[in-house]
């Protein structure tokens, strides 16, 4: 595992140099296993970053496979769902779509939804299970994806997708968990804002507390390389 850490100026900065990247990394894994499989993530950040991509991309988008790293249960056109953000943001802005594998938030038992979507994730990954890219995010107490300081998601050992309650205790989100997102190629944090700042340095420099701030495992347990895209803002005290 290699740790690169890059700051920009700005989100415009950010966003052309995730969407180079992105590029070069989905032509490398195309060329060498002939699609490129890629997990995106919800959020803000995210949702600003991924029309520069979409809009000035000169992959192959028929052959991506396009893959989710967490996701509300919520049907797919609902305001809450990161499907409606990614398509409102990415896959509509791209020039051909890309094969996409959502999360079924919309299924009434969302244990059996994540056990369908592991399923799916089999088959598409094989044994492996190596996501080419994993784009993640990181909340200010710490979560990635949907993996929430002290829930029981955060020990599951074998599964690659589990249904997890969210912090407000009442809804439910499905969520890659660190068996697969550990063995991914690459990880990439998208993280901005001086909110992030405090935490983003206690997950980096500080004593290892996984259980409390789970960004930090992926941190300290992936196998594959992790990159660190960051604002001014964000990395002002990593």
């Amino acid at each position: 595992m290699t740790l690169h850490r890059d700051v920009f100026a700005n989100h415009a900065a950010l966003a052309q140099a995730l969407a180079e990247r992105l590029d070069g990394w989905g032509a490398e894994a195309q060329q060498g296993q002939g699609r490129f499989r890629l997990s995106v993530a919800g959020g803000n950040t995210p949702r600003a970053l991924y029309p520069v991509w979409a809009t000035h991309s000169r992959l192959d988008w028929e052959r991506v496979d396009l893959l989710f790293g967490d996701e509300r249960c919520v049907p797919p056109q609902h305001r809450d769902s990161n499907y409606r953000m990614v398509r409102e943001a990415l896959l509509e802005q791209a020039p051909i779509p890309p094969r996409v594998w959502r999360m079924p938030g919309e299924q009434a038992d969302p244990d059996a939804a994540a056990a369908a979507y592991e399923a799916t994730l089999h088959t598409l990954l094989g044994p492996a299970g190596r996501i080419d890219v994993a784009l993640l995010g990181m909340g200010g107490d710490g979560h990635t994806a949907s993996l929430f300081p002290h829930a029981a998601a955060l020990g599951e050992q074998t599964r690659w997708c589990v249904a997890t309650p969210a912090p407000d205790g009442r809804t439910m989100r499905l969520t890659l968990t660190y068996p697969l997102l550990c063995r991914a190629r690459r990880l990439v944090f998208l993280i901005t804002g001086s909110d992030k700042a405090a935490t983003l340095a206690r997950v980096v420099q500080g004593p290892a507390d996984a259980d409390t701030l789970p960004a930090q495992r992926l941190l300290r347990e992936a196998t594959g390389d992790i990159h660190l895209l960051l604002d001014e803002a964000a990395a002002g005290l990593a």
